[in-house]
């Protein structure tokens, strides 16, 4: 696989531009919200085997990525997160649109066979998005609230605001436990720290932040794009890090456009996994800014999560209602 660049022509906007118009009529109008515990239909509890779904999705030649199985039977699924202590998938369900108060969001269990183990594992919540686990507290991001689960209870333990945020989206901790939640609308990032939440960057320069990746010395930030009509965006994203010492905010290598940016995983090998929400794709990001298309996908593709012992990568398909497994080389 060659190194490329995004083109910046303007038959590549007007593709993305399209997308994101289609995006956002899917959502109008298949997001509904359907009340989990009065008229959800039954989830599909057995994956659909790799070949069935082989020809939703391709990869370039020479990539040796296959999907294992897909999922269906969530709704609006935006997030995968791995709890590696109890062996077990959380899939947070929109239920509606992502701006929605409905009180109809829920997060799902799911075995690593790929059957949903309880689809209204917790409910109660808004538009769910993404998750991040500090011992047996499951963060999740709820609009303008991070959301506290009890994991061995399966309930909402607290509910903590997030002053002014807009639009919450991913989650991330480090190492300390500590727990950063992005704030797409706002260009800005909450932190979660001695039960406090409090803000703790706003810079346009951060470019709507959606994916969060927590390392030694730094916040790795997956930016959607500067919006500048409803979730449009004239120049798409990249990567960007935020220094925790000083919270200086730089680019990663050559800046280099890739894409509206959402899910945001390290790939093992000091480069980094992200999707393009809009377009649907699955790209291999280098610290010096270069990229390749490791997967095209369906528009919609979110908040994804590697499991490095078994080379997997969860990827949820927002708009399908549905989480794929892949193997990765």
């Amino acid at each position: 696989m060659s190194r490329i660049r995004m083109p910046g022509s303007r038959r590549h906007l007007a593709t993305r531009a399209i997308a994101v118009s289609a995006f956002v009529l899917i959502l109008a109008g298949c997001s509904r919200p359907t009340h989990p515990a009065s008229s959800t239909p039954a989830p599909k509890n057995s994956p659909t085997p790799s070949s069935d779904a082989a020809s939703e999705d391709s990869a370039p030649t020479g990539t040796t990525i296959r999907r294992i199985w897909s999922l269906e039977g969530f709704k609006a699924p935006e997030s995968v997160l791995f709890d590696a202590d109890r062996d077990v998938l959380y899939v947070s369900n929109i239920n509606g649109t992502p701006t929605t108060r409905n009180g109809l969001g829920f997060l799902s269990r799911v075995s690593l066979d790929g059957k949903i183990l309880d689809l209204e594992w917790v409910t109660g919540l808004n538009a769910p998005k993404g998750m991040a686990r500090v011992g047996n507290r499951l963060f999740v991001a709820d609009i303008d609230v991070l959301v506290e689960v009890d994991i061995d209870r399966g309930v909402v333990s607290k509910r903590h605001n997030a002053a002014g945020a807009r639009f919450l989206n991913d989650t991330t901790a480090d190492s300390n436990g500590i727990v950063y939640v992005s704030d797409m609308l706002g260009d800005a990032i909450y932190r979660l720290e001695d039960e406090k939440l409090t803000l703790w960057l706003q810079d346009k320069s951060l470019e709507s932040p959606n994916g969060l990746l927590a390392e030694e010395d730094r916040l790795v930030v997956a930016c959607w794009g500067a919006m500048t009509h409803g979730w449009t965006t004239e120049v798409p994203g990249h990567l960007k890090v935020v220094s925790f010492q000083d919270k200086q905010i730089a680019t990663m290598g050559s800046g280099a456009v890739v894409g509206n940016l959402d899910g945001l995983e390290p790939d093992g090998n000091g480069n980094y996994l992200a999707t393009d929400f809009t377009l649907g794709r699955l790209f291999r990001i280098h610290p010096d800014g270069t990229f390749e298309t490791l997967l095209r996908l369906r528009p919609g593709s979110a908040d994804i999560e590697r499991i490095a012992a078994r080379k997997w990568l969860l990827i949820p398909l927002m708009n399908d209602g549905r989480v794929d497994a892949y193997q990765l080389p």
